[in-house]
């Protein structure tokens, strides 16, 4: 049986949305019922440089105000902080906290907890086949983890 191109593309995006949904539940259960992808997907990309609103906008494909309502949720909960710039005073630098890195971490360990559930569903030669597939297909680094937003990039949206 041969499937459309519509149907991959559903198939690997069910993919994902399976592992981010179990990985989302699972989190909850381990105390962290607070938070969602676009929360890790903003503290990679602060991590990463994105230490303003306009940055993590900008990073995450959003406008500055939807970038401010998540720092203001992430600040809330204790996973980001603003600390003093040291060379400006009058600057702030978001960083993320150690509770955040501690979330961070969990969401990875959670990842891998559910690669070896998948690798048990359908082995391991078919799991390390499929993902060598990928790899050859998308690249081996597909998307950057600090900008969900990339699909904008591709059709033209925001920078």
């Amino acid at each position: 049986m041969s499937r459309s191109g519509a149907d991959l593309a559903l198939l690997l995006l069910g993919g994902f949305r399976s592992l981010a949904d179990a990985a989302t539940a699972e989190l909850a259960r381990r105390g962290y019922e607070d938070v969602r992808p676009v929360h890790d997907f903003a503290m990679r990309a602060i991590t990463a440089g994105a230490d303003n609103a306009s940055e993590l906008g900008r990073r995450l494909s959003v406008s500055k105000q939807a970038a401010a309502k998540t720092i203001a949720v992430l600040e809330e909960r204790g996973y980001v902080a603003r600390d003093t710039d040291p060379l400006d005073a009058r600057r702030k630098r978001l960083q993320v906290t150690a509770l955040g890195f501690a979330v961070l971490r969990q969401g990875e360990s959670i990842f891998d907890e559910l690669r070896d559930r998948w690798e048990r569903q359908i082995g391991s030669a078919e799991l390390a086949s499929l993902e060598t597939h990928l790899a050859t297909l998308v690249g081996a680094l597909p998307v950057r983890l600090d900008t969900p937003g990339w699909i904008a990039h591709d059709l033209g949206g925001p920078a």
